[in-house]
């Protein structure tokens, strides 16, 4: 029976393996196949979410970043897209745990609840949640990275970057907490016509320049978020790996592009 306090896996078996020790001995391997970063300490980063055959080498490259902060990090911030149920405004989950193959993992949903309830645009949709995948897929990865930390799962629905990035400020806190935006990048074009179009997107993110639409973003909406509060805290990107589902297991024709952004505090002068 559900338990209406957990949220269970809704793509295990599709976009990552079902099987615990499989799913644990997958991420493991991304996470020490990635490539070392000169990166010290980000409060956020962006990465992709399609399955992990496609996507997660390159999500890897910042989990591995953020695994050196596992003794510094106890809570993290994670938005993306829906791309089932609509909602309107910024979603919180209505759940105390979210489920994967690797275990339980912990939603201080009251501890949320509490710092954004001046905030007109969020509200509580479990259906928006159940099925949805942007979220899901990074949780095996912070499992594996950080341990047993608390997740505070947010959907970005019809909204805009200012109110995400109001939602990021409220929740912002300090060394511990960790801010991840779950986005991929352009879908379904010619392997070098989606090059060009990435290449021009990440430049864009280097520069903190939004806002970028959903045709270049499929997290648009929460990437945009992160740069209005990246322009306010000033956040430093650094882009850890850029590649397209061509590189991984794709078709040329049809691809969909993937990035990994780190976002740092400036140095103190």
């Amino acid at each position: 029976m559900r338990s209406p306090t957990v949220r269970e896996p809704a793509v295990a078996g599709s976009f990552y393996p079902s099987d615990a020790g499989v799913l644990r001995d997958t991420v493991d391997a991304l996470l020490a196949d990635a490539a070392s970063s000169r990166v010290s300490t980000p409060k956020a980063i962006a990465v992709p979410h399609a399955g992990y055959v496609y996507s997660g080498a390159v999500a890897a490259t910042a989990y591995a970043l953020v695994a050196r902060m596992r003794d510094t990090i106890t809570r993290v911030i994670v938005i993306g897209p829906n791309h089932r149920v609509a909602v309107r405004g910024i979603a919180l989950a209505g759940v105390q745990r979210f489920a994967t193959p690797l275990g339980l993992v912990s939603v201080p949903e009251a501890w949320a609840l509490a710092r954004l309830s001046a905030l007109p645009t969020v509200c509580v949709s479990p259906e928006a949640h159940r099925w949805e995948h942007s979220v899901e897929v990074q949780l095996p990865f912070i499992q594996r990275a950080l341990g047993d930390v608390d997740v505070i799962p947010l959907l970005a629905g019809d909204t805009n970057g200012d109110e995400v990035a109001d939602v990021l400020d409220a929740l912002w806190g300090g060394p511990e907490t960790l801010i991840v935006i779950s986005t991929d990048l352009s879908h379904y074009l010619p392997d070098h016509e989606a090059r060009q179009t990435d290449a021009a997107t990440i430049a864009r993110i280097l520069a903190l320049d939004g806002p970028i639409d959903h045709a270049h973003a499929c997290g648009a909406t929460a990437l945009n978020g992160l740069l209005t509060a990246a322009r306010r805290h000033g956040l430093h990107p650094i882009v850890l790996d850029a590649r397209n589902s061509s590189d991984t297991a794709g078709d040329p024709d049809r691809v969909v592009g993937y990035c990994a952004v780190a976002f740092e505090e400036a140095p103190h002068a």
